[in-house]
């Protein structure tokens, strides 16, 4: 409401004292303090009323009103019933600072004005609010022109003044970077997609608050209106935490009213609208990567897979017509109790960890077909061209690379009980490669299995080392050779402090260099030669000996 409205309000008494040209400010609060400093408690835009018990003299006029003009504080109405009129010096304190002043008779008491301001700014944001979502239905009822979330999001920015993001659940900016709000970095959308699948694997009620590098977020869980309602809405929060968007709001809902939050529910409706009809475009491509994966493991003849390949490679990469290379990449999500299918979660994740993987241009490219059966999904990624590194090796795909900006959010959606694990494949020529480019990469996942972590990731390169044998040893093998050989400098290190274990895994990363491993852990060549003595000591082992050497590296790798 605007001060003018004040002052035409008979029933208030109040007289203006001066401001006359600040009459068109917005009243958007109200607030009744006599303390000194009462800047705490003041956010901007409000009406303070004071009884002028925080005067003693007229010295304490100027720093009152400089504290409510640096607070953003629309007007002051001080009440006349202390003094009997309002003293000269905050009047011309008040002039000084183009705060509009007024006087309150004596017969009105400041719970009538408060009760006044109150009601009238109430209703004139449900009415904003009413009117914004109007506009919403509007447009969800408007079919697939509707705009998608950027238009939402650009409707918040415009009509309540909030900046917004749409986040997939590993961190990627899918709406938002508009107009209406600025680019998120990925370093804070991967943060916020953190924050948020903890919240909800740990059953906090959403919205979530959180707050990164001094700023406050609300997170909203966008669901999709085939999960979110009716029977399937009770269904376990692991079959859809890693699927789910997320609407992240600059602001702090902790103190909004229902109707704010009503309204930023139906924003998640809408948004949650576009996620369904973005899913219905993948299903011809989740349909074709299951006709072709079918032909693949049923050893269907090479012709026939290519016949289906050129159907695949229009669709996938439009046109470019047939794709001269192609990569498969497996993946597999692991729950404890094994009574949750992984397929359709690894399926979801699949999909948006190779939404854009090899493309440096600003848009993302959603050109990947992928199928799921039981725990396992399998994607084929059609490669236009496959780049090479310095000796000209083919590269494409690198498994390492598809998880560096995803792992936290992932882990922080699998909590302790849920793993992901990847395998990538070579790329291959044509449809004759395919069956043994998803052995590969299957055997690729097993690799990245044996290993410690809740996202962990291995690629065909490995597959000509050692560590290919390592997930064939049974667990009571791996147990005891690793304790034989280091359970003994664990346990030094635990009564000496001594470091033996680092001080090991250094000299073997630098191939047994004296200089090397001394100058990387910042020690005298002397007090590494005495550490590698105690370690040779304790293990009965020679550590100039390759046999030795390997033996030690395989333990740590498998520890």
């Amino acid at each position: 409401m605007r001060l003018r409205a004040l002052l035409d309000t008979d029933a208030l008494g109040l007289r203006l004292l001066g401001g006359d040209e600040e009459l068109d400010r917005t009243v958007r609060g109200v607030m009744t303090t006599d303390l000194r400093d009462p800047s705490r408690y003041l956010s901007g835009g409000e009406l303070v009323l004071t009884g002028l018990a925080w005067r003693r003299d007229a010295d304490d006029s100027e720093p009152f009103v400089r504290i409510l003009n640096a607070a953003g504080v629309t007007a002051l109405a001080a009440g006349e019933a202390e003094l009997g009129a309002v003293p000269e010096d905050l009047v011309e304190a008040c002039a000084r600072h183009r705060l509009p002043l007024f006087a309150v008779n004596e017969s009105v008491a400041f719970a009538t004005i408060t009760e006044h301001v109150v009601r009238q700014v109430s209703g004139e944001r449900a009415g904003d609010l009413a009117a914004v979502v109007d506009r919403h239905r509007r447009l969800m009822t408007s079919g697939p022109a509707g705009g998608g979330p950027d238009v939402v999001l650009d409707l918040l920015g415009s009509d309540l003044d909030l900046n917004a993001w749409v986040l997939s659940p590993a961190g990627r900016a899918i709406a938002g970077s508009s107009a209406s709000a600025p680019e998120l970095s990925p370093d804070i959308c991967a943060g916020l997609a953190a924050e948020h699948l903890s919240a909800t694997r740990t059953g906090r009620r959403a919205p979530h608050r959180v707050t990164v590098d001094g700023a406050t977020y609300s997170l909203f869980p966008i669901r999709s209106g085939a999960r979110g309602t009716g029977p399937t809405a009770s269904r376990d929060v692991r079959e859809t935490v890693l699927s789910d968007w997320l609407l992240a709001v600059e602001a702090d809902a902790g103190d909004w009213p229902e109707e704010r939050l009503d309204l930023l529910q139906g924003v998640t409706q809408l948004i949650s609208v576009e996620r369904d009809r973005r899913d219905a475009a993948r299903t011809v491509r989740r349909r074709l990567a299951q006709e072709v994966l079918e032909l693949v493991q049923s050893g269907a003849a090479p012709a026939e897979i290519a016949a289906r390949l050129r159907v695949a490679a229009p669709v996938l990469l439009p046109g470019l017509g047939a794709a001269p290379h192609w990569q498969v990449v497996v993946a597999k999500v692991e729950w404890e109790g094994g009574q949750i299918e992984g397929g359709p979660v690894a399926q979801s994740l699949l999909e948006e960890i190779l939404v854009d993987p090899l493309s440096s241009g600003p848009e993302p490219s959603d050109r990947i077909a992928v199928a799921h059966t039981g725990d396992e999904a399998i994607a084929l990624v059609p490669l236009p061209a496959v780049p090479t590194d310095d000796s000209g090796a083919e590269q494409g795909l690198i498994a390492d690379t598809l998880l560096e900006a995803v792992r936290d959010p992932l882990s922080a959606g699998l909590a302790d009980d849920g793993r992901l694990t990847i395998g990538v494949s070579a790329a291959v020529h044509s449809a004759e490669g395919l069956r043994g480019a998803l052995e590969e990469a299957r055997h690729a996942r097993r690799v990245a299995a044996a290993r410690t972590g809740l996202v962990c990731a291995a690629g065909h390169q490995e597959l000509a080392s050692h560590v290919l044998l390592l997930p064939f040893v049974p667990d009571d093998v791996r147990r005891a050779f690793t304790a034989r050989l280091l359970d003994p400098l664990r346990d030094y290190d635990r009564k000496h402090r001594a470091e033996l274990i680092p001080t090991l895994e250094a000299f073997l990363d630098c191939d047994g260099s004296w200089t090397r491993c001394a100058s990387r852990l910042h020690l005298h060549v002397n007090t590494l030669r005495y550490r590698v003595g105690r370690i040779e000591q304790l293990t009965n082992r020679d550590l100039s000996r390759l046999e030795d050497k390997l033996d030690f590296f395989l333990a740590l790798r498998m520890s």
